[in-house]
C-alpha cells in the first residue's frame, strides 16, 4: 500500500523560481533562500519519494473567478507552467499521478468534502516556485505530482479547521491506496504578509515562530483560529497559511521536526519545513472497511448493462476528444467543423480512432470510448440532429422503432438559432 513519508512546508513566493532561475546562489542577499531548501533537497533524494501531494493556490492565472472552488482536485496525467504574464519559465511539465488522484477523489468524496475536479491546466508559481527547489528537474522531473488548488483568495474561504479536517480525511485515502507508493506531502503558502492596499508590505515574525511552533506541536490549537485572527496576526495574504493545517493533518498527532529555515528578505518570509511522524495512531478503521465505505455508492453501477459512469478515470482518458467537441459551442468552430473538420482535428491532436468515430457519427462508440452525453447532443445540435435520433442510435434501433417505446412522438435538440439546425421540426410537405 502507500505511505506518507514525512509532510513539507514551504513558502511559495515568485521571488523563490526568481532566484533560482536568475542564478543568485553566490549572492549573499539570495544565498540564504537556497541555503533553507538544500537539507529538504537532501531529504527528498533520501526518501525518493514517488508522489508529492502538493498543496497550493492559484493565483488568478489558471482559475478565473468565472469558477472559482473551495478545493480542486488535478487528476491529470502532466501539468506545465502556467504562463503570469511575461512567458511561462523554463522548466518541463511534470507528470500527474491519475490514480492516486481518483482514489483520493473518492475517499474525499465518502467523506463528504466538495471537490471539483481539473486537467490540462498550467500551474503558477504557487506550485512551480518552490517545485523548482524542492526537486532537480533537468532533463525531467523525478517523480510525479497531485496537485490540490485551494481556493483561498476570495472570500468565503475555507476554515482552518475545515482544511485539518481534510487533511486527517486525506491520510486515510493515501494510506488505502493499494498501490506501493511512497507520498510527500507538501503545504505551500504563507508566512505572514499582505500584498495589498495600505497594509502592504505587512510582516510579522514572532507571530510566524508562533505559529511553526503551534503547527508541530499543537495543530488543534490553529484550527480555532478564524481567518480574520490569521489576516490580523500575519497579514490578509498571510491567512493562506490554512494550507499548511491540510499538510499537518496528513501527518500524525505527534511529528518529529527535521528542519526548520526561515529568510525575510523584501515582501514575504521564505520558510521551509520536514517533518516526519514520530507516533503510530491506531486506525478507526481497517483499510478493508475504509475502501469498502467510499466505494460504497457506487457498488452495482457495474452491473447496469449499456450503462458507462463518466468516472475520473474515463474523463481523463476522454479528455481530448471531450474537449473537442465542447468548443462546439463556439460559433467560429462550429463554422469551421462544418466546413472541413480535418484541419480541426489534426490542430485537437485527435487519434485516428476518435477523428472515425466522429466522422462516422458513431453515437454508440463514443459513449463506450468516454465521451459524456451532453457533448454528444452538442454535436448532434451542429449537425442537425436530434437528441431522439441519438437515444435511437445508442439503443440498435431505427427512430420508428425507439419512438414506439415513448409515450409520445416528438423531437428534440438543444439546437439554438443558427439556420437550419431545426429542419426536422418543420411541417412536412403532403405525401413526402
Amino acid at each position: 500500500m502507500a505511505t506518507i513519508v514525512g509532510g513539507i512546508a514551504t513558502s511559495h513566493t515568485p521571488t523563490i523560481g526568481f532566484a533560482l532561475d536568475t542564478h543568485k546562489q553566490q549572492d549573499p542577499v539570495w544565498a540564504p533562500i537556497f541555503a533553507g531548501y538544500k537539507p529538504v533537497q537532501q531529504w527528498l533524494a533520501d526518501k525518493r519519494p514517488d508522489v508529492l501531494f502538493f498543496i497550493y493556490n492559484d493565483h488568478v492565472t489558471s482559475f478565473f473567478f468565472d469558477h472559482y472552488s473551495h478545493f480542486a482536485l488535478g487528476v491529470g496525467e502532466r501539468y506545465w507552467v502556467a504562463d503570469e504574464g511575461g512567458g511561462p519559465r523554463g522548466l518541463p511539465p511534470i507528470k500527474g499521478h491519475p490514480g492516486l488522484a481518483r482514489h483520493v477523489a473518492t475517499g474525499l468524496a465518502a467523506d463528504e468534502f466538495d471537490l471539483s475536479y481539473f486537467q490540462a491546466k498550467g500551474l503558477d508559481h504557487g506550485c512551480f516556485s518552490p517545485l523548482s527547489l524542492l526537486w532537480p528537474h533537468a532533463p525531467e522531473w523525478p517523480g510525479a505530482i497531485v496537485p490540490l488548488q485551494v481556493g483561498v483568495l476570495e472570500f468565503p474561504i475555507p476554515t482552518a479547521r475545515r482544511c485539518f479536517k481534510l487533511g486527517r480525511s486525506l491520510r486515510k485515502a493515501i494510506e488505502s491506496y493499494p498501490e506501493d507508493l511512497k507520498v510527500a506531502i507538501v503545504g505551500t503558502g504563507g508566512l505572514s504578509h499582505q500584498v495589498h492596499g495600505e497594509r502592504a508590505g505587512f510582516n510579522n515574525t514572532p507571530w510566524d515562530m508562533e505559529f511553526l511552533e503551534l503547527l508541530e506541536k499543537d495543530p488543534e490549537k490553529l484550527t480555532h483560529i478564524t481567518i480574520a485572527e490569521y489576516a490580523e496576526r500575519g497579514g490578509f495574504e498571510g491567512s493562506e497559511v490554512i494550507m499548511w493545517l491540510i499538510m499537518r493533518g496528513a501527518l500524525a498527532a505527534r511529528v518529529k521536526k527535521l528542519h526548520q529555515a526561515y529568510y525575510l528578505p523584501s515582501m514575504t518570509p521564505i520558510a521551509t519545513v520536514i517533518y516526519e511522524n514520530a507516533c503510530e495512531e491506531p486506525a478507526d478503521e481497517s483499510v478493508a472497511a475504509y475502501r469498502e465505505r467510499i466505494h460504497r455508492q457506487w457498488a452495482g453501477l457495474e452491473r447496469l448493462t449499456g450503462t458507462y459512469p463518466f468516472t475520473l478515470d474515463r474523463s481523463v482518458k476522454a479528455y481530448r476528444i471531450n474537449q473537442f467537441l465542447h468548443r462546439l459551442i463556439e460559433p467560429e468552430q462550429r463554422r469551421r467543423f462544418l466546413s472541413d473538420p480535418e484541419p480541426l482535428f489534426e490542430q485537437a491532436g485527435l487519434t485516428a480512432e476518435e477523428r472515425d468515430m466522429i466522422r462516422r457519427r458513431d453515437w454508440r462508440a463514443l459513449i463506450r470510448y468516454g465521451v459524456i452525453f451532453f457533448l454528444l447532443e452538442k454535436l448532434g445540435a451542429v449537425i442537425g440532429t436530434t437528441n431522439l435520433h441519438i437515444y435511437a442510435a445508442m439503443r440498435g434501433q431505427s427512430l420508428e422503432d425507439f419512438q414506439k417505446t415513448r409515450n409520445a412522438q416528438v423531437l428534440y435538440s438543444v439546437a439554438g438559432q443558427d439556420a437550419g439546425k431545426k429542419d426536422w421540426d418543420k411541417p412536412q410537405p403532403a405525401g413526402s
